[in-house]
């Protein structure tokens, strides 16, 4: 069983500008969903970054939330948050399963999102995982946010030109010669 067992935990990145982040959440199980933003919102102050919050109707409209943001914000990272129970129809894999693969594009886009939308079989197991003295995963994808966010400002300056270079720049690079093109 998970809950009994140990994980590792990567250590907190250390950020030379404190990130800012956004957290979205479905507040459908809104007792869950506010341990889950308790515990986000403690992993980024522990890091000196802040954050803002912001709440949606249910679990298919956090990435949506997150992909407006990501494209008109200024925000250095994302933390999806909410919670599907499982009930007695098949809604409940259509919203997992959606929910999940568009914040995973998302995140393949560039978005550094953290995802802690819980997908439960019943509300004992979501207590649990949203409790911040619990498994805490509010906090765990916040962190994940946080770690991706350093792995961007770390590779921000090592992009790779894609396609084909206009001839001069080609020769100069071949040659070495690392002047201007005249």
């Amino acid at each position: 069983m998970a809950g009994t067992e140990t994980h590792y935990s990567l250590p907190r990145p250390d950020f030379d500008k404190a990130p800012k982040l956004l957290i979205v959440v479905a507040p459908y199980y809104k007792d869950i969903a506010d341990q889950l933003v308790a515990g986000a919102r403690a992993e980024i102050e522990a890091v000196g970054g802040t954050h803002e919050t912001i709440d949606v109707p249910g679990a298919l409209e956090v990435p949506t939330a997150i992909g407006q943001a990501f494209r008109m914000s200024n925000f250095d990272g994302f933390v999806a948050l909410g919670c599907v129970i499982r009930g007695e129809t098949t809604h409940y894999e259509t919203v997992c399963n959606d929910s999940s693969r568009a914040i995973t594009l998302l995140g393949l886009q560039g978005a550094c999102i953290g995802n802690g939308i819980l997908t439960v079989e019943n509300r004992a197991q979501a207590e649990v995982r949203a409790a911040v003295d619990g498994q805490n995963k509010g906090g765990g994808a916040a962190a994940a946010a946080l770690h991706l966010i350093a792995l961007a400002r770390r590779w921000s300056g090592s992009r790779r030109a894609v396609g084909f270079l206009p001839e001069a720049e080609e020769f100069q690079i071949a040659s070495g010669n690392k002047g201007p093109v005249a």
